[in-house]
């Protein structure tokens, strides 16, 4: 993981966007730090697009503040650092893809070379000389990427940036997302695939019914909302074992499953703790973590409850 440097890039302070009478986004708040990689997960309809909208200084705040780098999303010297991938990719008709970069270049004062943007993004030189409609989907995707980087920018956003692409360009794609980041760049992003969010971000911000349901590392997530579980073979009898786990504190449930005894507990030290005191060979022991996708519909199920 990138290591961020404490310094603020984003700001929301008590944030509220109203849509007539329904709150979009609901009194928040957070600070995002340079260098880090964000992920803002969330059901639809969870906020997350609107906060990021109002971050891009499209949608205003009806209450609170939004800060990048400390002033208005739509101050000039903000739109000169940050650049944005969103989902739908419309490109300018009667242009080559290398004469839609040199013209989005053209807007900034200190861009990336147009070879530094093709080697990023991933375009070949047989993609830069095509005419940009005539693209695949694939390829729009790539060219937006190129367009987001076009003018170096500091904080990057990416609204499902890897919707429509293969393995493949997906690895490809986060590898230069995590080199970018490695450089001191700030990134935020959206997705509907959780392992993505799970494996590229330093934090996780789970928006739910407009607002910060759960903030942290996608491991402590995963530890607040999901189950742990110790699992292991023993040649005792089962039933002993059992009983032995359903007195140990914290243990909530004890089962068989395929010769091995699982234990569901927030302290799997304790429980192994206790088989060990008792004299237990046990062997082929395991400890599982919940998935963030386990934590994603825990949150989502359990509607009243915030973390």
């Amino acid at each position: 993981m990138s290591k961020p440097i404490h310094e603020p890039i984003a700001e929301l302070r008590q944030v509220t966007k109203m849509f007539g009478s329904k709150k979009a986004v609901n009194q928040v708040s957070f600070t995002i730090e340079k260098g880090s990689i964000t992920a803002i997960l969330g059901p639809n309809g969870a906020g997350k697009s609107t906060a990021i909208s109002m971050m891009l200084g499209l949608k205003d705040a009806s209450e609170g503040e939004v800060l990048l780098f400390g002033r208005s999303p739509k101050d000039l010297k903000v739109r000169e650092k940050i650049g944005a991938m969103l989902q739908e990719v419309s490109v300018m008709d009667g242009l080559r893809t290398r004469e839609i970069i040199n013209l989005i270049r053209g807007y900034y004062p200190n861009p990336l070379s147009l070879s530094d943007i093709a080697l990023l993004s991933g375009l070949t030189t047989e993609e830069l000389n095509k005419w940009a409609v005539k693209m695949s989907g694939g390829q729009k995707r790539k060219l937006s990427f190129a367009l987001a980087i076009a003018g170096n920018p500091e904080l990057l956003f990416f609204d499902e940036p890897t919707v429509g692409l293969d393995t493949s360009a997906r690895r490809l794609f986060w590898q230069t997302v995590r080199k970018l980041a490695d450089q001191g760049k700030t990134i935020l992003f959206t997705t509907h695939y959780l392992q993505e969010a799970d494996d590229m971000a330093d934090r996780i911000l789970l928006f739910h019914q407009g607002q910060v349901a759960a903030d942290g590392t996608p491991d402590a997530i995963k530890a607040k909302l999901t189950r742990r579980s110790l699992s292991f073979i023993v040649d005792a009898d089962h039933q002993q074992v059992k009983e032995l786990l359903q007195e140990v504190p914290g243990v909530t449930d004890v089962y068989e499953l395929n010769g091995r005894l699982n234990a569901v507990t927030d302290d799997t030290d304790t429980a192994l703790a206790a088989l060990f005191r008792a004299g237990l060979a046990v062997r082929d022991v395991r400890i599982d973590q919940g998935s963030l996708d386990e934590a994603f519909d825990q949150l989502t199920m359990n509607q009243g409850e915030a973390v």
